[in-house]
């Protein structure tokens, strides 16, 4: 189990609410969990995805340990553009798009 933060901006009041009921607000529209499995995390994500669909306003974002990905980052996006990170001479960058 791994920590998991979630930042959200204009999206509806029941985003914040399902998170806030499944993680811990730290400041407004930033939510944290310091141990939640990859099953949890996929299952949340899920949901934020479907009302998403549903609602596609506003945008999230979710920050995870993937030791698969760049740094050990993982990212995951709704309604923002995504960005990729990448790793040049060590330093790592944030680029926009896939």
């Amino acid at each position: 189990m791994a920590l998991v933060m979630i930042v959200t901006r204009d999206v509806a009041d029941r985003f914040r609410g399902f998170l806030s009921s499944v993680m811990l607000e730290v400041a407004p529209c930033t939510y944290v969990s310091p141990r939640m499995s990859k099953g949890v995390r996929e299952r949340v994500w899920q949901v934020m995805a479907d009302w998403h669909t549903v609602e596609p306003q506003g945008s999230i974002v979710m920050i995870f340990r993937n030791l698969e990905a760049t740094g050990g980052v993982g990212l995951a996006y709704l309604g923002t553009p995504t960005k990729t990170l990448l790793e040049i001479d060590g330093i790592w960058i944030a680029r926009a798009g896939g």
